[in-house]
């Protein structure tokens, strides 16, 4: 099983590289709840030191599709599509997605999706508690004067 590399971190942050997209394959990890092997699929949460995201990405060989529909209890999932194309259902609407589409889906939305594509297809997901944004990126900030250490 592949692993993570930490590029650098310190008390503020934490940045990983998880390598090439295309090589996502390289990854595994035992499913907490069937105890099966799931390939193709890397969670950052550990790695990143994360506390209000979870973020995953991964990727869907062609022709394959998820193999079960899941909801959450507390968490929404936006889904964002990366490379490839395929099929999205939520409950009982089914919907085209591609490279770009973007689905929020609410906790108690039932989901799945396939890749009906020859190519696989790269995805990454989002999960974060229902609700818990309490204001946008222009309110919850501060422009800050600092010198860039790339120059």
């Amino acid at each position: 099983m592949k692993e993570i590399e930490t590029i650098a971190e310190n008390e503020n942050y934490t940045a990983v590289n998880i390598g090439s997209l295309d090589k996502l394959m390289d990854y595994s990890l035992l499913h907490p709840k069937t105890q099966k092997e799931v390939e193709g699929k890397v969670f950052v949460q550990d790695a990143t030191k994360a506390t209000g995201t979870e973020i995953s990405f991964q990727s869907l060989p062609p022709k394959k599709e998820l193999s079960y529909f899941h909801i959450h209890y507390q968490n929404e999932e936006t889904y964002i599509i990366l490379k490839g194309s395929g099929d999205f259902q939520v409950d009982d609407d089914c919907f085209p997605i591609s490279e770009g589409s973007v689905i929020r889906v609410a906790p108690a939305g039932v989901r799945g999706m396939r890749n009906s594509s020859d190519e696989p297809m790269v995805y990454m997901v989002i999960q974060s508690k229902e609700g818990s944004l309490e204001q946008r990126t222009f309110v919850d900030g501060e422009r800050v004067a600092c010198e860039p250490k790339w120059k």
